[in-house]
């Protein structure tokens, strides 16, 4: 088999740095990580694109919450997706759902059109379509190179088995990604028990924060940044290529 991939998801520029110096094949640029990752700024997307030479891909998400999405929304990431062009991005990640859970290709196309050459990957909305095997088809359809999935469950660890399903059914049309809850500790595991070719990980831990004094009441605000840590994406990269 070819080497397989490790794409990280990061937050930052100093965390799209770290990924870069572990040893990450590719970036998803976001923000909110939290929330389940939403787009980050043009800003944001310049510095990154002007400071990392592996590839980057941004997350093309315009809220938190639900994948169905009404025209200004659909406009703001058409809108999103033609300036990562114009910066040079390598890819953009998106996914649309229509109101019965399914692929809605309509609303996807004109996204798709809007990378022009940039790649795109089919982020994990797919998870909560009600048909997995028929979201498969309409993301191939489509035209996306790539879909991130944990299989339709709280992890890729547990979705495991249906990602090597998704795997076989793609048949070398498309790559199927998993991604979520995917640490150092079973990524090799994973790549064994699916297949897969390229896996997504945030590698990502809290630094502890400078500050000398925080409100008590409002310890939610209190916490260090969250960034993905060079020795943990080191530690990915090992894992998944080491040796069986």
């Amino acid at each position: 088999m070819a080497r397989r991939l490790l794409e990280v998801a990061a937050n930052s520029l100093a965390s799209a740095l770290a990924a870069q110096a572990g040893g990450a094949d590719r970036v998803e640029l976001c923000t909110g990580l939290e929330l389940g990752g939403l787009t980050p700024s043009m800003a944001q997307i310049a510095q990154v694109r002007e400071r990392l030479s592996i590839p980057l891909y941004v997350l093309i998400r315009p809220r938190a919450g639900d994948f169905l999405y009404n025209d200004d929304e659909l406009d703001v990431m058409q809108h999103d997706i033609e300036t990562c062009l114009s910066l040079g991005c390598d890819g953009v990640v998106f996914g649309v759902l229509d109101a019965d859970a399914r692929v809605d290709l309509a609303r996807c196309k004109p996204l798709l059109s809007a990378a022009g050459g940039m790649g795109v990957t089919f982020h994990r909305a797919f998870d909560m379509a009600r048909d997995l095997p028929r979201a498969l088809e309409d993301v191939v359809a489509l035209g996306a190179e790539r879909v991130l999935t944990s299989g339709g469950a709280v992890s890729a660890i547990t979705g495991a088995d249906t990602i090597h399903q998704l795997i076989e059914q793609a048949a070398g049309r498309i790559v199927v990604m998993p991604g979520a809850g995917v640490r150092a500790t079973n990524i090799a595991g994973l790549a064994q028990a699916t297949g897969a070719s390229e896996i997504h990980a945030s590698a990502k831990g809290v630094l502890p924060s400078g500050m000398h004094w925080s409100n008590p009441a409002l310890t939610d605000m209190a916490s260090g940044e969250v960034r993905s840590d060079v020795d943990e994406v080191h530690a990915l990269v090992a894992a998944l290529h080491s040796p069986a």
